[in-house]
């Protein structure tokens, strides 16, 4: 049996089929406003869909009544899709696997664990800044950390009539001393600076003559509170690692 009708107004609980839907409630419980529909359900352009592809089906809009076309304004990025089939204003969960047929498209960043490709190739998660250029208009700018065998950090400055450079504080529990290097570039004569002695909080200074240093520094060490990379290993694949895989975001060949 059907019903035509012009206009329905449910002030209650819609159901289309058979079941019980706990999120909306039953009896006492129902929430007023909700719906529970057993599906397949088409929304939109009525044959595109020739057999359900899932659940929800939700097809372009083609609506003649409708008199103002779908648009997203620059609520994306330049509204390279527009029209869309579905607008989303607040945050959206997908609670198990998101496939995507074309392309993804952020006007942020897109974080995840692992992202890899259909061959199994993981890509590389670079360190990067892009922004705006600053001293030319209409270009960015794109910078991408270097790579080393070694999980390094670094400091670097100026010393000026002074015969120790002392270490940021938390450099005690976060480096390894013992791998500690340091590089100087003497500014406006040869001083002959060399590094003295390292220790846990400095490096010690000395010049020639007792001359007054005025240089640069890059001082670079390992860190200590996390696995010593394992740089070359046999094996095929990142799962042939001997160290602690749980520590490292592979990129490379599965």
């Amino acid at each position: 049996m059907s019903f035509n009708l012009d206009d329905a107004n449910i002030g209650a609980q819609l159901k289309v089929g058979t079941g019980i839907y706990p999120a909306i409630g039953e009896g006492l419980t129902r929430v007023n406003g909700s719906a529970g529909i057993e599906g397949p359900v088409v929304i939109g352009q009525p044959t595109h869909f020739p057999i359900p592809y899932a659940t929800l089906n939700v097809a372009p809009l083609v609506n003649s009544d409708n008199l103002i076309p779908p648009f997203v304004p620059g609520a994306l990025p330049l509204g390279l899709s527009n029209p869309y089939s579905i607008c989303a204003s607040a945050n959206l969960a997908v609670m198990a696997n998101l496939d995507v047929n074309f392309r993804i498209q952020a006007g942020g960043i897109i974080a995840g664990k692992i992202v890899h490709d259909f061959s199994g190739n993981f890509l590389a998660a670079k360190k990067d800044f892009d922004i705006p250029h600053p001293t030319k208009d209409d270009w960015r700018l794109r910078h991408v950390a270097p790579e080393a065998p070694t999980a390094d950090v670094y400091i670097r400055g100026r010393v000026t009539n002074k015969t120790e450079i002392i270490f940021p504080t938390y450099w005690k529990g976060l480096v390894d001393w013992t791998t500690i290097t340091v590089n100087l570039t003497p500014i406006g004569a040869h001083q002959n600076v060399i590094v003295k002695r390292i220790d846990e909080d400095k490096v010690y200074l000395q010049a020639h003559g007792g001359m007054p240093i005025n240089c640069f520094y890059h001082i670079y060490g390992e860190r200590q509170d996390c696995e010593r990379n394992i740089a070359e290993y046999e094996g095929t694949s990142p799962e042939d690692y001997p160290g602690d895989n749980s520590q490292y975001l592979q990129s490379g060949k599965v």
